[in-house]
């Protein structure tokens, strides 16, 4: 039997490209979610979804449990299994979430299935989007049976009570950035593993790559730069503490990674982190006045000071634990605690990425089309 080629002259009367209709969507939706469900595969994966997450859940309690003692009033350790479990969700859900969009478009081209739905009153967002929802509902389906090991996390931590919330809706956010994508590379390539592999290496370079392109701009903005130290002058034989303290000045390479902190705010991770509310410790605590009592608020706090720059100040003076900061310390730490939240710009710059590929995705589904690429099936 030989393929029919079909050849659009003008669009279909009463279609138009941006146009949306709720029932279009609807029915696109649905139809995608009806493929899955019947799927066999579809009901294991999410089992071995769970069942890997709640693997590690148990695991890591009981390290917990082990190294401080069962019942353990929460504090640091505990916070180590909310934010684990929660990075964990996050990085299965960035590996699962591309299978569900990154062929939704070229595999049913490629099956002839896309070509009658082009050819009814569907406008081309009706067929994009419909199948973006689909593949987000389906994305979220990981993430609901993810949610009681992360509600068992939160509980066993002394997080806030937005915390978990928060973490919940940033984490759906993620899901739907990556489904787009996906669905954007689906439509711009001809085959089905390209698009696949295009949509996995966008994810690592916004996961890994761009932790390892923040590591290696250090070398490029480093720069001298006159630090202020406080440092000891004479010690007590005794203590080893110091009994007198002075000022001195020395010239040293710094990295200015206020240049470069934007590498950061794009990640998955990170955009996490510093959207979770979190237990401060940015109090005038003796010298011990920097942290978090949460895993996600320290690294918020450590990419919020990355952010910040280097300090021109430094503190080599130990007198005592209890020791009170000085005017540059307390300044320094007024500068961290008066920075703005990170996770908006990430977002804001994953809802660009999410919005172009869409674009580029009703462009290519949009019909009467132009060039085809080689060997392209239309119906």
């Amino acid at each position: 039997m030989t393929d029919t080629v079909v050849t659009h002259n003008e669009p279909k009367a009463g279609r138009g490209t941006w146009r949306v209709s709720w029932n279009g969507l609807r029915l696109i939706a649905a139809l995608e979610l009806k493929q899955r469900v019947r799927s066999t595969k579809w009901k294991w994966a999410l089992a071995v979804f769970a069942g890997i997450v709640g693997l590690v859940t148990l695991l890591l309690s009981g390290a917990i449990n082990s190294l401080f003692g069962v019942g353990s009033d929460g504090g640091d350790a505990n916070d180590v299994l909310f934010g684990v479990v929660v990075f964990f969700v996050l990085g299965l859900g960035l590996l699962v979430s591309p299978t569900l969009s990154a062929t939704a478009i070229n595999g049913d081209s490629k099956e002839g299935t896309l070509a009658p739905l082009q050819a009814t009153a569907l406008s081309s967002v009706d067929i994009v989007v419909g199948k973006l929802l689909a593949a987000w509902v389906a994305s979220l389906a990981f993430l609901v049976v993810a949610l009681p090991f992360i509600v068992f996390s939160y509980f066993s931590s002394e997080a806030p009570g937005l915390a978990m919330v928060t973490t919940v809706l940033v984490l759906a956010v993620e899901l739907l950035v990556v489904c787009a994508i996906g669905l954007g590379w689906s439509a711009i390539t001809a085959r089905t593993p390209a698009s696949a592999v295009l949509t996995y290496v966008t994810v690592a370079t916004l996961t890994v790559i761009s932790l390892i392109l923040f590591g290696l701009t250090v070398p490029l903005v480093n720069q001298p730069t006159t630090v202020r130290i406080y440092d000891s002058v004479e010690y007590d034989d005794v203590t080893g503490m110091a009994t007198e303290c002075d000022f001195r000045e020395e010239t040293r390479e710094q990295a200015h990674t206020e240049r470069t902190w934007w590498l950061l705010a794009m990640n998955p991770f990170v955009i996490v982190a510093d959207a979770a509310p979190s237990v401060d410790d940015l109090q005038q605590q003796g010298r011990n006045y920097y942290g978090s009592q949460t895993m996600l608020g320290s690294i918020k706090y450590a990419v919020r000071e990355a952010r910040l720059g280097p300090s021109q100040f430094e503190n080599w003076c130990y007198m005592s634990e209890d020791s009170p900061l000085l005017p540059e310390e307390v300044a320094r730490l007024d500068e961290l605690t008066s920075q703005k939240a990170i996770w908006p710009y990430g977002l804001a710059f994953h809802a660009l990425l999410a919005a172009g590929a869409l674009w580029l995705a009703v462009r290519r589904v949009d019909v009467p089309h132009g060039k085809l690429a080689s060997g392209t099936r239309v119906a």
